[in-house]
């Protein structure tokens, strides 16, 4: 899967300008995410400096992203993309009922089967990958 994750308020807490406190589990999960072949892309609003500080705060702690602020690696800025992600997750402190707990998240995404926060003994299910061909002609 492709997940996409904010920085403020979901790897450290709020303190923007600065970069706040880790949360904890938080740089952990996502590394755990990428040995189990998940991209990781870095969705923030930080742009310049402050993007480059919380690029190198995640590197200096072993979290590499496989994008930032982009769909790929290779995408330039400005250039003819449009800044909207295609993701299969995202993961923000934004979200209807707040971030949950890294764990909870993990397993989450590790299961596949999101639970719902309003109902909790209903599992979501999560959009089976379709093929090139079927999303062409269906």
């Amino acid at each position: 899967m492709t997940i996409a994750v904010d920085f403020d308020g979901t790897i450290v807490t709020h303190d923007y300008p600065r970069i706040g406190k880790p949360i904890p589990f938080a740089i952990e999960t996502l590394k755990k995410l990428q040995q189990e072949h998940h991209n990781i892309i870095l969705w923030t609003v930080r742009e310049g400096p402050l993007l480059q500080e919380a690029v190198d705060y995640c590197y200096s702690r072993g979290l590499e992203f496989y994008a930032v602020n982009s769909n790929y690696p290779e995408q330039i800025e400005n250039a003819m993309f449009p800044r909207k992600l295609t993701a299969d997750v995202f993961i923000d402190d934004h979200n209807l009922g707040g971030l949950p707990d890294w764990g909870v998240i993990y397993q989450m995404i590790h299961s596949g089967s999101p639970l719902s926060p309003y109902e909790p003994d209903k599992q979501l299910t999560m959009p089976k990958k379709r093929g090139i061909l079927s999303r062409l002609f269906n």
